[in-house]
C-alpha cells in the first residue's frame, strides 16, 4: 500500500499573527501501488468528525479507504476544513457550533428507543448504548462545527472542487454532514464528478433539522436552478405534513437543477437508521429537478442490521461491495 498526504490550501487571511491559509483541507492519498484503469474516489466524512471514519473501524478493522485502494481504486479521505487534520481557526472561521455529546450520538448511529420504529441494529461492533470503548473510540474523533452552515458547505465545494482540479475527475462517496458541500461540488463542477454516493446525506431537503438548515434545497448555500434564483425565498414550496418526516416538494412547475442533472447519484440508506425516513423524500427532490439518482436500500440488497455509520460496521466490506459495483457500473454506462 502505498500512502502520502497533502493540503488543499484555504484563503489567504490577514489574522491576528499574520498571513494564515483559512479553511485548508487535509487530504490523504491510498493506492496499491500498481497502473489501474479504476477512477478516482474521494471519501468524504460526515458530522463533526475526520476521514478517520474511512480508515478503519472502531474494532480495529480495515475501512473503507484502504479496502478500495486494495481493489485498485487511488483513493482521497479528506477531512472536511475545520475538521481532525483540518485546522479550525475561529479568528478565520468563526465561532463553533457545540461539539455533538454522546447522548445525540449514540441515538443516531446506534438507536434512540424514543425515536420513530426502526429494525435493531445488529451491525455495530460494540454495545448499542455506548457505554465501551468501541463506541468511545468513535465519539471521540467528534469535533465541533462551524455556526455558519452557508459559510461551511462553500467552503467544502471550493475545496473539494479544487481537489477535483488537481487529481482529475472522481467517484465522490459523501456521508451525512458531508453531503452538501459534495453536492454543490457535482453542481458547481459536474465534469469532475462521474458519480456521487449520498451515503445518508442530511435531509430532508428544504426543511433539514434544527441546526442544519437546508434552504436551497440540499446545501445552506447557493445551488445552480433553471430558472435562475437569487434568494432561497424565491422556491415556493409545498409541504407535506402527513407524512412522518414532512416532505417539501417545489410547487409547480418546478426550477431544475441542469448541472447536477449531468451526475449520476445514488441514495445510499440502512435499515435500522433513522435516516430511512426520508430517503424517498431526495428521491423525489432529485426527480422533480431532473436529475439522475437512484436509492440504494441495504435492506433491498440482502444487507440487514446497520445504522447510521455503516462504514464503521462489523459488515463494512459487505456494504461497500453493493456500492462498489454501482460505481463499476458507471464505468460501463459510460463505455
Amino acid at each position: 500500500m502505498e500512502h502520502s498526504y497533502f493540503w488543499i490550501s484555504g484563503d489567504k487571511v490577514k489574522a491576528t499573527a499574520g498571513t494564515i491559509f483559512a479553511g485548508s483541507m487535509f487530504v490523504e492519498h491510498l493506492t496499491n501501488g500498481k497502473p489501474t484503469t479504476k477512477p478516482n474516489i474521494v471519501l468524504v466524512h460526515g458530522g463533526g468528525g475526520q476521514g478517520t471514519d474511512y480508515l478503519t473501524t472502531p474494532d480495529g478493522r480495515p475501512g473503507w479507504a484502504p479496502l478500495l485502494a486494495e481493489q485498485g481504486y487511488p483513493v482521497y479521505v479528506v477531512d472536511r476544513p475545520g475538521h481532525g487534520r483540518s485546522p479550525y481557526d475561529p479568528e478565520a472561521l468563526g465561532a463553533p457550533t457545540p461539539t455533538w455529546g454522546a447522548e445525540l450520538l449514540t441515538g443516531i448511529f446506534l438507536g434512540d428507543p424514543q425515536g420513530p420504529p426502526l429494525p435493531p441494529n445488529t451491525q455495530w461492533p460494540g454495545a448499542l448504548d455506548g457505554s465501551d470503548d468501541l463506541f468511545a473510540q468513535f465519539a471521540a474523533s467528534q469535533g465541533p462545527l462551524p455556526s455558519n452552515l452557508g459559510d461551511m458547505h462553500a467552503r467544502e465545494r471550493d475545496r473539494l472542487v479544487s481537489l477535483l482540479e488537481r487529481i482529475g475527475p472522481a467517484v465522490i462517496f459523501a456521508h451525512s454532514a458531508g453531503g452538501p458541500g459534495a453536492i454543490l461540488a457535482a453542481d458547481a463542477r459536474p465534469e469532475l464528478v462521474l458519480g456521487l454516493a449520498a451515503i445518508e446525506i442530511i435531509g430532508p431537503p428544504f426543511l433539514g433539522r434544527p441546526g442544519m438548515e437546508l434552504p436551497w434545497g440540499l446545501a445552506a448555500a447557493p445551488m445552480h436552478y433553471e430558472p435562475a434564483v437569487a434568494d432561497p425565498s424565491e422556491i415556493q414550496l409545498v409541504i407535506d405534513e402527513s407524512k412522518p418526516v414532512p416532505e417539501a416538494l417545489q410547487a409547480e412547475p418546478a426550477r431544475t437543477l441542469p448541472n447536477l442533472a449531468r451526475v449520476p447519484i445514488a441514495i445510499v440508506t440502512a435499515e435500522a437508521s433513522p435516516f430511512t425516513y426520508f430517503d424517498g423524500h431526495l428521491k423525489d427532490f432529485l426527480d422533480q429537478t431532473g436529475c439522475n439518482s437512484t436509492v440504494m436500500r441495504l435492506a433491498d440488497q440482502g444487507i440487514h442490521g446497520n445504522g447510521h455509520g455503516m462504514m464503521l460496521e462489523r459488515n463494512n466490506a459487505d456494504v461497500l461491495a453493493v456500492i462498489e459495483a454501482w460505481v463499476a457500473g458507471l464505468g460501463r454506462a459510460a463505455g
